[in-house]
């Protein structure tokens, strides 16, 4: 976003001159007038005032890493490597780009305003529009091998949860295996995405969570969806604080997850659990069933004819039966 400097001077909504802009800027006016029409084609309406300047008509919320940092607690703070993007292709292949080496003390996190290959499960693609809604992925290193990390993506998804609803969401729900929902449908998924076993059972993870925000709109999206600010209009969703809120919970998460395992979750996730009781079919492999929670390694189970099947993560995804 090239004339973000420009969107940062009239986020207050004042006019603002032109010549005043152009001094702040360090630019000239007909440079202004070409930044202003950038913005337009980025999708910001500003209002142009003849004999006066230039309003900003759109709502802002500017993502800061500053402002994030400033907002994640001590000594946490000191831990994560963080980078703010303007735009990415995704925010998890950055991660994978520049992922500090084996054994380096930082957590390096990415967030980006807007993501032109956002990703979702199944490798769908992950609606990505700029200043709207937040996408954020972080770097995590385990110890112990590959199954050591049954329900690593449920435990991402309890601690985004916990995240939201201590700052005014109200109920969050999660959908197996790694769906947030609130109000009307899915606000938020998460995408892990292994990196290999290094030595001595070392394993790097990059996790990312695409969160709707501020969205009021979305092409081309077929499943039932909301916005945080859309179906909690009470709270202020300031993407800063809710950035730092994510970032605190989900690196909390994985130190517990680290320490205790999957074991530290199970009922924090069953409480949230959206398919419970419900008549649910699988995707894939012929599989009917009442949903009944999940069992000590995250996978899903269903009541079914012949007895408690467990669904595995990866394998199939559940739908409700109609």
């Amino acid at each position: 976003m090239k004339s973000r400097a420009l969107i940062s001077h009239l986020a207050d909504g004042h006019v603002h001159s032109g010549e005043s802009l152009a001094s702040r800027l360090g630019i000239s006016r007909t440079a202004i007038w070409k930044q202003v029409k950038r913005a337009a084609d980025e999708g910001y309406e500003i209002e142009t005032i003849r004999g006066k300047g230039y309003r900003l008509i759109t709502a802002v919320d500017l993502l800061e890493s500053k402002a994030i940092l400033g907002s994640i607690p001590e000594p946490l703070r000191h831990r994560i490597r963080l980078e703010v993007r303007e735009e990415v292709d995704s925010t998890n292949a950055e991660i994978i780009r520049h992922r500090p080496a084996p054994g380096a003390p930082e957590i390096p996190v990415c967030i980006a305003d807007h993501q032109t290959a956002g990703r979702g499960r199944r490798g769908r693609e992950w609606q990505s529009p700029r200043g709207q809604n937040l996408y954020l992925s972080l770097g995590l290193t385990f110890h112990g091998g590959f199954a050591m990390l049954d329900g690593l993506s449920l435990v991402l998804g309890v601690a985004t949860a916990e995240a939201l609803e201590v700052m005014g969401s109200g109920q969050v729900g999660l959908k197996w295996p790694n769906d947030i929902f609130l109000g009307k449908g899915k606000v938020a998924g998460i995408l892990v995405e292994l990196q290999g076993e290094l030595e001595e059972g070392v394993v790097q993870v990059v996790a990312g969570i695409g969160l709707n925000v501020h969205m009021k709109q979305a092409e081309g999206v077929t499943q039932a969806w909301d916005s945080l600010s859309v179906a909690s209009p009470g709270v202020d969703w300031a993407r800063n604080e809710l950035a730092a809120s994510l970032i605190d919970s989900l690196v909390s998460a994985a130190d517990e997850f680290a320490d205790s395992g999957f074991a530290a979750f199970r009922e924090r996730w069953q409480q949230r659990d959206i398919f419970a009781g419900k008549s649910l079919v699988a995707s894939q492999g012929g599989l009917a069933g009442v949903g009944v929670g999940i069992d000590s390694s995250g996978n899903y189970l269903l009541e079914t004819e012949d007895g408690v099947t467990a669904v595995r993560a990866g394998e199939i995804s559940l739908r409700v039966q109609l």
